[in-house]
């Protein structure tokens, strides 16, 4: 979902201020430390397409970068992250999409998330529609189901070995129950085919904890999950989680292990149009993996949101992060 920042964010407090647990300068938290930013895309176009609205990241081949827009538009960026080419996507009907979640699957094609119905669609390389999985009546946005609008898929993943496929709902369902703490349940819904030439088909759900007023955003094949949502008193929320999404299964919630509240990330010398109490955050929406550091600590990048305004930013993020099964 595009949430845009409320237009009033009070500055900083000493009572606001999260301070990591580490020695390390760059550390957000003891497991996540952020080694650079970049702004370099905000408010560029590339051939005529705004370069903004990211949602999604995906590796692309050759140290390439895909980045989907929510806007219908499929960014292709070199090894300096600088836009070298733009495909448009649409649905069966030639509508655009609302599109949250991005996957390149083992032949090259793209699984692209769209949180309108939702959907899952398949599209080759040059953004013509081949295909489409099948959705659970009760993902879908009500009345139709019980979904709630732009609360569907807005993660994807694709899990090792590329049998099973992930989706991540944002919120919850109407009439789902909340944990024992209080913590709303949100679903995630699984595909799986018995071999890479076969049709995905639906296999099974399970639920995930998602902290009170956040939304699920973003999910890897790791098992990060990026947990995000803006209040008007503190701006952006971003927190990063790790969860074992590889043994998951339908008889109970997934458990999960706060990484970092990137609130706790040094600034690093960034500015921001509004007056946050961290200015290097924003609607942070999109994540990838894309390699491992010398010592096994993942590098992590993220994207933000900037929902096509001047109040926000799109925002490049480089972390290092060491998950707790390493």
């Amino acid at each position: 979902m595009a949430t845009a920042l409320a237009t009033t964010v009070p500055t900083a407090t000493a009572a606001t201020q999260h301070q990591p647990a580490s020695d390390d300068p760059q550390a957000c938290s003891p497991y996540v430390s952020i080694d650079g930013f970049s702004d370099a895309l905000d408010k560029t176009t590339f051939h005529g397409s705004y370069v903004g609205n990211l949602s999604a990241l995906a590796a692309g081949p050759g140290d390439r970068i895909l980045a989907l827009s929510d806007r219908s538009e499929l960014f292709t960026l070199d090894p300096q992250r600088k836009p070298e080419r733009v495909v448009s996507l649409a649905d069966e009907k030639g509508k655009a999409l609302d599109s949250e979640g991005l996957v390149v699957d083992h032949d090259g094609s793209y699984l692209v998330a769209s949180e309108i119905e939702p959907s899952i669609l398949r599209y080759d390389r040059d953004g013509k529609l081949i295909g489409a999985l099948p959705v659970p009546d009760q993902l879908r946005v009500a009345p139709a189901g019980k979904a709630r609008l732009n609360q569907t898929f807005e993660g994807l993943a694709l899990q090792p070995g590329g049998r099973t496929l992930i989706a991540a709902m944002e919120g919850p369902l109407d009439g789902d129950p909340e944990d024992s703490g209080g913590r709303p349940l949100v679903r995630f819904q699984t595909w799986h085919r018995p071999s890479l030439d076969a049709e995905f088909r639906l296999a099974g759900q399970y639920t995930y904890p998602v902290d009170k007023s956040l939304g699920v955003s973003e999910i890897t094949s790791t098992g990060l999950v990026l947990e995000r949502g803006v209040s008007a008193d503190k701006g952006p929320t971003v927190r990063l989680y790790f969860a074992d999404l590889m043994h998951a299964d339908n008889d109970r919630t997934v458990a999960k292990k706060l990484l970092a509240d990137l609130a706790a990330c040094p600034s690093s010398g960034a500015h921001h149009p509004m007056p946050l109490p961290n200015p290097l955050l924003d609607n942070i929406e999109g994540m990838l993996v894309t390699g491992r550091q010398q010592d096994g600590r993942l590098k992590l990048l993220l994207v933000s949101d900037d929902n096509h305004s001047d109040k926000q930013v799109t925002r490049f993020y480089d972390l290092s992060v060491r998950t707790p099964d390493r």
